[in-house]
């Protein structure tokens, strides 16, 4: 199939022949007819990828920060690699479309195949199949067309807004900026008996609004604004002002704060700045309002992601009930769409649309594209000059986002086989597999795991799918190898053990600070035959609640996400297996704590104290280590310096910033290829992973010391 894409280091856009969309639980697969261009938000993002370096750092300050501190720790070699990754990967544009539904996950049942949907979201691109959550899509009635359902998406938005308004029939409201939101806003507020008056500065746009039936619309500069309003309103100034306008400008809440009468909202839709001045705003006690896209489960992954609406009693009117009202308005004959859309191109002439709206060459609103729908797609796309590779070692991969770009496919690239690669965004399957040389890509991971031809999976997936698909690919007889966590929960990790077991194959996590340099330097100072007493502290840094680390169903917190690692190091630099654990943790509100104390005991009688830390500051380096060995210490920080010291002298060692990612994966190609044993046996990934669950068992029970069995992994 084909999907539309940029590029965000040079802007080339360009249709892309990608696999089908990989369908998850929660989905529905859907064929579409039109999609709808935001000229506004999509206008913005193409114009920020082809500007220059500077004004993209301007654009970016957030991610300039990241980067600055990535350093602080990678090294600018690893972040360059990481930055320049995600500036050439592609990116897929669009967010409001309609058709046809021809696929749905097995959990859904509020659509069947044949049904005409219009969608919203991330997942609605410009693509000719898009995989989008039940929660974003909504039935088209029979009377709506394709064409005017692709609007849905934004009139979810403007619908939004006009909810914020609380406004009656017989109030007023003017709405400040007449794009496409803009005038739908006129028209949802028109239609619900809201006397309107619309303002911009573009004399295109209020010509538009005319023609589209409105009356009252004006021109910002018009000199007797103030005084039309009045007229308009008795003398009271508007019950509410919805701003739609996208302005770095102050005038239009400014504006705002002047045309409102005493006791009035201010609703923001669009994007101003909130530097108002304060006078109309005190004088007239204003209540100012933000407006949240569609509406209430925007961005809750548990409601787009895992389906669970909010009660219909107390939460009326949430993103999906936007969308089937707007759409049930349109059915109505109420919301002159005609007019708005203002052009329609094929979908392969895609780029023109974008070109109209960056050199403005002609007024324009909704901007349509239309999709051929007797194309036969393919589910499998075979790439031009496959890679043929001689090396016994031939990888299938799923999941290919910045960890598996940045750390793993370096790494394999030049010791295997690249043969498949599966992930359930299509323009990043097609990206990556030209880039690391995979034969083909596919959006169906499954495929991938029954290929023949491949005999190792690599999986880079969401934390919740490890599982699955690490127990799928050791009854397929596949060699794995698995980014952490090896799963989210103990019942999981018997049923690897038992697969396992059956195998006969290699199973390996990237347990990968085992092979960093640092370790290794360390390592050779260590005397195995005395006990170890560890002092880890991380500086994890604060993770917002609302990232999917923190669902236990898809990330299952950060302990089991990532203190992982620091558990599995303290193990090997013991030389023993975990025996006991312990673990306090300070109060987290509504999420798993990750400000936590771990207390480790070996049976080899080492101890390790692990302080894993949230609430810190990013000056701080992320990892400060430190071994006590017999009147030796060993100290690393950050991979980067490593202290040795003993009663002679202290030396410190400066090495690169190498957290052993390379020499993790080349050690598993290499134990493959020469039939040794696994670099890190099954044994000691069993026991680290049973100990990082029993972490979570000790918070619970406030720091109950927690044994392991001696025979687990037996």
């Amino acid at each position: 199939m084909q999907q539309l894409t940029q590029n965000l280091k040079n802007g080339d856009m360009k249709l892309l022949e990608t696999p089908y969309p990989a369908l998850q639980a929660g989905q529905v697969l859907v064929r579409n007819h039109y999609s709808l261009i935001s000229a506004g938000t999509e206008g913005r993002t193409v114009r920020d990828a082809r500007a220059g370096w500077l004004a993209k750092a301007r654009a970016r300050k957030a991610e300039v920060a990241k980067v600055l501190r990535s350093v602080k720790t990678l090294g600018i070699s690893d972040t360059y690699r990481m930055v320049m990754n995600r500036l050439e990967a592609p990116q897929a544009l669009g967010y409001s479309c309609a058709g046809i539904v021809i696929a749905v996950s097995d959990d859904v049942t509020s659509f069947r195949i044949g049904d005409r949907v219009a969608c919203g979201g991330s997942g609605a691109v410009h693509a000719e199949v898009v995989a989008v959550p039940a929660m974003l899509c909504t039935l088209i009635p029979d009377q709506v067309s394709f064409q005017d359902a692709s609007f849905t998406t934004l009139g979810a938005i403007a619908m939004q807004g006009v909810r914020q308004a609380g406004l009656h029939v017989g109030e007023s409201c003017a709405v400040i900026g007449l794009g496409l939101i803009g005038q739908l806003t006129l028209s949802i507020l028109e239609a619900s008996g809201v006397s309107c008056i619309g303002i911009d500065t573009d004399p295109a746009q209020v010509e538009l609004a005319r023609k589209n039936g409105h009356k009252h619309v004006y021109l910002r500069n018009e000199s007797r604004l103030q005084l039309i309003v009045d007229k308009h309103t008795d003398g009271h100034g508007c019950d509410a002002v919805v701003i739609t306008a996208s302005s770095g400008s102050t005038d239009p809440i400014n504006l705002a704060g002047e045309l409102c009468r005493i006791k009035g909202k201010v609703i923001i839709v669009g994007s101003v700045p909130t530097g108002f001045e304060r006078k109309p705003f005190y004088e007239k006690e204003l209540e100012l309002k933000m407006s949240m896209s569609y509406g209430p489960g925007r961005y809750d992954a548990e409601y787009e992601e895992h389906g669970i609406d909010y009660p219909y009693p107390y939460v009326r009117w949430t993103e999906n009930r936007n969308m089937s009202a707007f759409v049930a308005l349109i059915a109505t004959g109420k919301l002159p769409l005609r007019e708005l859309q203002t052009h329609e191109f094929p979908f392969q002439k895609a780029p023109d649309a974008y070109r109209l709206i960056l050199e403005r060459s002609e007024p324009f609103a909704g901007i349509l594209l239309a999709y051929s729908v007797s194309n036969q797609l393919r589910d499998k796309i075979i790439l031009s000059n496959p890679v043929q590779k001689s090396q016994a070692v031939r990888v299938g991969m799923l999941g290919a986002g910045s960890f598996a770009q940045n750390f793993l496919l370096p790494g394999i690239r030049n010791k295997a086989s690249l043969i498949g690669l599966s992930t359930n965004r299509p323009n990043m399957a097609q990206h990556v597999a030209e880039k690391f040389g995979f034969t083909y890509c596919s959006g169906d991971a499954q495929s991938v795991i029954r290929d023949q031809d491949i005999n190792t999976i690599v999986i880079a997936t969401r934390h919740d799918s490890h599982a699955h698909y690490v127990t799928e690919a050791l009854k397929a007889r596949k060699h794995v190898f698995t980014e952490k966590p090896l799963c989210l929960h103990p019942e999981e990790l018997e049923h690897i053990r038992d697969a396992y077991r059956e195998a006969g194959t290699q199973l390996m996590i990237g347990f990968n600070r085992r092979f960093s340099p640092a370790v290794r330097l360390l390592m050779e100072h260590i005397n195995s035959e005395i006990p170890l007493a560890i002092n880890y502290r991380i500086n994890a840094g604060k993770v917002d609640a609302g990232h999917w680390i923190h669902d236990p169903k898809i990330g299952g917190g950060r302990i089991i996400g990532e203190a992982c690692h620091f558990v599995d190091l303290c193990a090997f630099l013991s030389g023993s297996r975990i025996s006991h654990v312990s673990a306090v943790a300070m109060p987290a509100n509504g999420i798993q704590s990750d400000t936590v104390c771990i207390s480790l005991r070996m049976q080899n009688g080492s101890i390790a104290n692990i302080s894993y830390f949230s609430n810190g500051n990013s000056n701080v380096p992320k990892e400060h280590l430190e071994v006590f060995n017999g009147g030796f210490v060993g100290r690393i920080e950050d991979f980067a310096k490593v202290f040795i010291i003993n009663d002679k002298k202290t030396v410190k060692r400066n090495t690169a910033s190498d957290k052993g990612h390379a020499s993790c994966i080349s050690s598993f190609i290499h134990s493959i290829e020469t039939g040794t044993p696994s670099p890190i046996g099954f044994d000691a990934i069993y026991n680290s992973t049973r100990a990082t669950f029993m972490v979570l068992e000790s918070i619970a029970k406030q720091g109950e010391l927690i044994p392991l069995a001696s025979n687990e992994s037996e």
